[in-house]
């Protein structure tokens, strides 16, 4: 199925599917853009508020964007994004947890000076595999609207 603007509606949920936080990965990534001490030397993480190494919030966003284009944005009619509105990082993200990706729609707006488009405004949210709410990202998508077909 191909997403078009005209397929969200207010309070319309979409399953985004799980994905997983692996180890070598969460090193990685941390190592590479996020090398505070609480994500990548485990003894400094293990005496910091979280008791041990957690991920990178910014991976965390990474992991909920991949599940959003694999199951919504890469057979869609998108056309970017103007932006984040906010990002919160509510629970810590380990090695090993499994998250749950939902879109939360929260609004639909049809372009005034573009006919092709619409905005959709949504609210993503991870869940960890013991139901917590660990990350979410309200933002807006540009949506293209479906096309029409020409008489003949």
């Amino acid at each position: 199925m191909t997403w078009y603007f005209e397929d969200f509606q207010p309070g319309q949920v979409i399953d985004a599917g799980w994905c997983g936080m692996e180890a070598d990965e969460l090193d990685a990534f941390a190592r590479r853009y996020d090398p505070q001490s609480f994500h990548i030397d485990p003894a400094a993480a293990a005496n910091s508020i979280y008791g041990g190494i957690i991920a990178s919030g910014w991976h965390t966003c990474g992991l909920m964007m991949r599940q959003m284009v694999d199951t919504v944005l890469g057979d869609s009619a998108s056309m970017g994004s103007p932006g984040i509105d906010q990002i919160r990082w509510l629970a810590p993200v380990r090695a090993g947890d499994r998250l749950h990706v939902t879109a939360h729609t929260l609004d639909v707006r049809a372009s005034q000076s573009k006919p092709d488009r619409g905005i959709v405004h949504w609210e993503w949210q991870a869940h960890n595999q013991d139901g917590v709410l660990v990350a979410t990202i309200t933002s807006k998508g540009m949506i293209g609207r479906r096309p029409t077909q020409e008489k003949i």
